[in-house]
C-alpha cells in the first residue's frame, strides 16, 4: 500500500515537474492571450449556434408550406452575414472610429505580427475578435427573417440582408462599441439589446409595414384570423437552442478570461442570463393565463426569449433577483406587445417584433437600475438615435427594392406557399398538402 503510494507520488512529481517550469518559463501575459483567444472562438460558436436555434424556431412557427424556405433564408444570410463582414462591416464598425460616426471602408485582414514574436499586449488573436463580432452580425440579421416571413421574395430579403450587415449594423455599432460618439456620452448596451436586437426589430418592423400582412390575417371588421405554426416541438427546440446560445452571446461579451476576476465576471453574467430567461418564460406563462384562460406554449417560448434579451443590456451588475425581475418585465411586455402590433395590423409572424425590439428597448433602459455608472437619459439618447438611424436606413432599403426588383411574391405564390414557388422543395414531402 505504501509503496503503491509512493509510487503514485513519484509519477504525479514526474508529471507536474515540466509543467511547473513550462510555467515559470512562459509569460503571464502569453498564457492569457491564449485563454482569452480561446473564450472568443468558444462564446463565437455558441453564438453561431443560435442561428440554429432561430432556424428552428422560425421553422416550427411558420406553416407548412413555407418552411423548407424559411430554413434556405437563416443559413443563407449568414453566409452573406460572415462576406460582409469581412469586406466591409468589420472596419466600418471598428477602424478608426474615434469618437465619430463610422469607421473606415476596406477589406478586414488580421494582424498578429506582434504576438508572433512574443508581444502579447493585444490581449487576443485579431481573428477571434473578427469572428466573435461577425457571429453577432448574422443575429441581428436572424431577427427580421422570421418576422416577414411567407409572403418575402427569398432574393429580395437576400438583398436586403446585404444592406443591413454590410452597412447598417455596422455603422450603428461603431457609435458604441466601436468607440464613437455614443460610447463617449457613456451609453452602455453590454451584449447589444439596443445593438443587436432592437437593430434587428427596428428593421424588421419597417419591412413588416412596407411588405404588408399575409393575405387573410387581417379580416376587414378588424378580426385576427390564427395562422398556427408547423411543428411546436420544433419551435421548443430552437428556444432551447438559442437559450443555451445566449450565454456564449452575453458571457463571452465580457471579452476576457485570462484572470480570476473575468472568470468570476463571465460566471455572474451567465447566472443572470439563466435567471432572466426564467423569469421572462413564467411571467409570460403567468400573464396569458390570467388574460386568456389557457397557455399558448408560443407565449411562453417568447417569454423566455423576452427575459434573455431584456437581460442582454445589462447582465453584468444586477442581483439574482433583479435580473430575474428585469426578465419578468420582458416577458409581460412581450405578451400584451402581440396584441398591439396586430391591433396597428403590422403582421410579425413570430412575435420578433415582441421579443426584440420591445424587449430590447426595455433592456436597454433598464440599465441605470442596477448600474449606477449608467444614465437614463444617455440610454434614451442612445435608443432613439439607434432606432432612427435603422429605420431610415431600412426604410430607404426596403423601398428601393420594392420599386426595382419587388419584395413581396404574388397571391397565388403565397396561397400555394414558397416552398414550391420559390425554392421548388418542400419540408415535409411525404405529408399532406395544408394551403391555408
Amino acid at each position: 500500500m505504501k509503496k503503491s503510494f509512493f509510487t503514485l507520488m513519484a509519477t504525479l512529481f514526474a508529471v507536474a515537474l515540466p509543467v511547473a517550469a513550462f510555467a515559470e518559463d512562459a509569460p503571464v501575459s502569453e498564457i492569457t492571450y491564449v485563454l482569452n483567444t480561446f473564450s472568443f472562438l468558444v462564446m463565437g460558436i455558441l453564438v453561431m449556434w443560435m442561428a440554429a436555434g432561430f432556424g428552428m424556431l422560425e421553422s416550427g412557427l411558420v406553416r407548412q408550406k413555407n418552411v423548407a424556405t424559411i430554413c434556405l433564408k437563416n443559413i443563407a444570410l449568414f453566409g452573406i452575414a460572415g462576406i460582409l463582414f469581412y469586406l466591409v462591416g468589420y472596419n466600418l464598425m471598428y477602424a478608426g472610429v474615434d469618437g465619430g460616426y463610422m469607421g473606415s471602408f476596406g477589406l478586414w485582414g488580421a494582424d498578429d505580427a506582434a504576438a508572433t514574436a512574443g508581444d502579447y499586449s493585444a490581449g487576443y488573436a485579431a481573428a477571434s475578435d473578427w469572428f466573435f463580432q461577425m457571429v453577432f452580425c448574422g443575429a441581428a440579421c436572424s431577427v427580421v427573417s422570421g418576422c416577414v416571413a411567407e409572403r418575402i421574395k427569398l432574393w429580395s430579403f437576400m438583398a436586403f440582408c446585404i444592406v443591413l450587415t454590410g452597412f447598417i449594423y455596422p455603422i450603428q455599432g461603431s457609435w458604441a462599441w466601436g468607440g464613437g460618439w455614443l460610447a463617449e456620452m457613456g451609453f452602455l448596451d453590454f451584449a447589444g439589446s439596443t445593438l443587436v436586437h432592437s437593430v434587428g426589430g427596428w428593421a424588421a418592423l419597417t419591412g413588416a409595414i412596407i411588405l404588408g400582412a399575409r393575405k387573410g390575417k387581417y379580416s376587414k371588421d378588424g378580426r385576427v384570423n390564427p395562422m398556427p405554426g408547423s411543428n411546436i416541438p420544433l419551435a421548443t427546440l430552437g428556444t432551447f437552442i438559442l437559450w443555451m446560445g445566449w450565454y456564449g452571446f452575453n458571457g463571452g461579451s465580457v471579452l476576457a478570461l485570462g484572470d480570476a476576476g473575468s472568470a468570476i465576471a463571465m460566471s455572474n453574467v451567465m447566472v443572470n442570463t439563466n435567471m432572466a430567461a426564467c423569469g421572462g418564460m413564467i411571467a409570460a406563462m403567468i400573464l396569458v393565463q390570467v388574460l386568456y384562460k389557457k397557455v399558448d406554449v408560443t407565449m411562453a417560448l417568447n417569454g423566455a426569449l423576452a427575459g434573455l434579451v431584456a437581460i442582454t443590456a445589462g447582465p453584468d451588475t444586477p442581483s439574482l433577483g433583479a435580473a430575474t425581475l428585469i426578465g419578468a418585465v420582458g416577458g409581460v411586455l412581450a405578451v400584451l406587445a402581440v396584441p398591439f402590433f396586430d391591433k396597428l395590423k403590422v403582421d410579425d409572424v413570430v412575435g420578433a417584433l415582441s421579443v426584440h425590439l420591445v424587449c430590447g428597448i426595455w433592456g436597454t433602459l433598464a440599465v441605470p437600475i442596477t448600474n449606477a455608472d449608467a444614465s437614463f437619459v444617455t440610454q434614451l439618447i442612445g435608443v432613439a438615435a439607434i432606432g432612427a438611424f435603422v429605420v431610415v436606413t431600412s426604410s430607404l432599403t426596403w423601398l428601393v427594392l420594392k420599386y426595382t426588383i419587388g419584395i413581396r411574391c404574388g397571391e397565388e405564390e403565397e396561397y400555394k406557399g414558397l416552398d414550391v414557388t420559390e425554392i421548388g422543395m418542400e419540408a415535409y414531402p411525404d405529408f399532406q398538402k395544408i394551403n391555408t
